[in-house]
C-alpha cells in the first residue's frame, strides 16, 4: 500500500498493509525544522506551516497527516476590514501582531505575542464584553463567500505526488473554540451562559452554518479525509455543553463527509472517554484522536478499542512529554509496542501520540515508532 491508501483504510476502520505513525508534530517540530523565528512562519509567513509540516513528516518518514495543521481556507466578503500590525516586542525576543477588524456594527481589536521558538498566543483577546461585542464578532463569523482553491489544490499536490493522504480541518462550535476569542476566557464564557445562554445558542448557529458552507466547498473539491477539530471539547466544558453547542456541527458535518464518501477523523485532546461514546452512537465520524492517557486524559486505548473498536478508528495515544520528550528510544518502542498490541487488532488503528510533540523531542524517539510497527504493526 502506498501511505495515502494506508492511512484512509485505517481512517475507515479497515486493515492497511500495516499501522499507519502519525504522531502529532503539526506545530512545534516543523517550525523548529525551518530555521526560522516562529513568528516568521505564524506571523510573516516566509513559509507556510503546511510546507513545514510536509518537509517535516517527511524526513521523519510519516505518513502525513496535513489536516493537524491546516484549515480550510475560507474567502468572506468586504463588509469588514481588517487592519494588521506587525512590531518587536518591547525588551523580548518576540513579535507582536496586533489587529483591528473595522466591522459595520464598531471595532475589534486583538494583540499575539509569538516568541521565537513558540506558536503566537493572545495578550488581547478581541471580545471584552461579549454581550456589548456580540454584534460586532458576528461579523467575524459570518459565512464564506468561495474557499482558497489555488492554495488547496497546491497542498493536495504536494502530497499526492508523495502518495500521502490530503486533507483539511474545520473547527466546530464549543467552549473549546470559543475562549480563545473572549477576555476571561472559560470564566467569562460561563458567566454569559449563566446569564445570556441566548448568546451562546445564537453563537452556535451561526458558527454552525459558517462550517456547513465550508464543509460542503470543501467536499466538492474531493478530499481524501475531512478533519474535524475541537481540542479540549470535554477538559474546557462538561458533555451537557459539548452536547448543546458541538454535537450537532459534527453530527452535520459527518454526515455530509459520509454521503461523499470522505471519512472524517476528530481531534479533541485532553478528556475524550465520553466523547468516544457520544461519537459512536450519534455521529458518523469515521476516527478519533488522540484518546490521551492520565493525567492529560482519561483514556485506556484497550478499553476503548474492545468498547468501540468494532464502530471507530482510533488514532492516539502516547504521552507526548513522559513518553515523547523525555523517555529513550527503548522506552517510545516499548509504550508503542503496547499501544499496537492494545488496539491493533482488527485494523482502525493509527499509531499517534497526544497533542503536540514538543520541539525537543528527539527524532531517534520518533524513529522508534517506525520500529515498533514493523514488528508488531504489520498486518498479514
Amino acid at each position: 500500500m502506498t501511505s495515502r491508501e494506508r492511512l484512509l483504510a485505517a481512517m475507515r476502520n479497515e486493515v492497511p498493509d500495516r499501522v499507519p505513525v502519525t504522531p502529532d508534530i503539526s506545530n512545534y517540530i516543523p517550525v523548529k525544522r525551518t530555521g526560522l523565528p516562529f513568528w516568521d512562519v505564524y506571523f510573516v509567513g516566509k513559509i507556510p506551516l503546511w510546507r513545514a509540516y510536509i518537509a517535516a513528516a517527511e524526513h521523519l518518514r510519516l505518513d502525513m497527516w496535513i489536516g493537524s495543521c491546516m484549515h480550510v481556507p475560507g474567502f468572506y466578503d468586504d463588509s469588514v476590514e481588517t487592519e494588521v500590525e506587525l512590531l518587536p516586542a518591547p525588551d523580548r525576543d518576540a513579535m507582536l501582531r496586533r489587529t483591528t477588524w473595522r466591522t459595520p456594527d464598531g471595532d475589534l481589536t486583538q494583540e499575539d505575542i509569538c516568541f521565537r521558538g513558540e506558536p503566537p498566543t493572545h495578550r488581547e483577546r478581541a471580545v471584552k464584553d461579549l454581550d456589548a461585542d456580540w454584534p460586532k464578532l458576528r461579523w467575524l463569523r459570518r459565512e464564506p463567500v468561495g474557499i482558497d482553491i489555488d492554495t488547496i489544490d497546491q497542498i493536495r499536490e504536494e502530497a499526492h505526488k508523495r502518495d500521502q493522504a490530503f486533507g483539511l480541518g474545520i473547527s466546530y462550535p464549543g467552549f473549546q473554540g470559543w475562549e480563545g476569542l473572549i477576555e476571561g476566557s472559560i470564566q467569562s464564557l460561563t458567566y454569559v451562559y449563566a446569564d445570556r445562554p441566548e448568546i451562546l445558542d445564537e453563537w452556535a448557529e451561526v458558527d454552525l452554518a459558517r462550517g456547513t458552507k465550508l464543509v460542503e466547498l470543501f467536499l466538492e473539491t474531493r478530499p481524501d479525509y475531512l478533519g474535524l477539530g475541537g481540542s479540549g471539547t470535554l477538559t474546557l466544558a462538561s458533555p451537557e455543553l459539548a452536547r448543546r453547542y458541538a454535537l450537532p456541527a459534527i453530527k452535520r458535518w459527518s454526515a455530509m463527509a459520509k454521503a461523499a464518501g470522505v471519512p472524517t477523523v476528530l481531534h479533541s485532546c485532553g478528556r475524550s472517554r465520553e466523547l468516544v461514546r457520544m461519537l459512536v452512537e450519534e455521529t458518523d465520524v469515521s476516527c478519533v484522536n488522540p484518546l490521551e492517557v492520565p493525567p492529560m486524559g482519561d483514556v485506556d486505548l484497550a478499553e476503548v478499542k474492545r468498547a468501540h473498536g468494532a464502530r471507530i478508528a482510533l488514532m492516539g495515544n502516547l504521552h507526548t512529554t513522559d513518553v515523547m520528550l523525555r523517555g529513550t528510544a527503548e522506552q517510545v518502542y516499548e509504550v508503542a509496542r503496547d499501544a499496537i498490541l492494545a488496539a491493533g487488532d482488527g485494523g482502525g488503528f493509527i499509531l499517534s501520540t497526544g497533542d503536540q510533540c514538543a520541539p525537543a523531542t528527539p527524532e531517534e524517539n520518533i524513529f522508534a515508532l517506525h520500529r515498533a510497527v514493523e514488528e508488531f504493526g504489520v498486518y498479514l
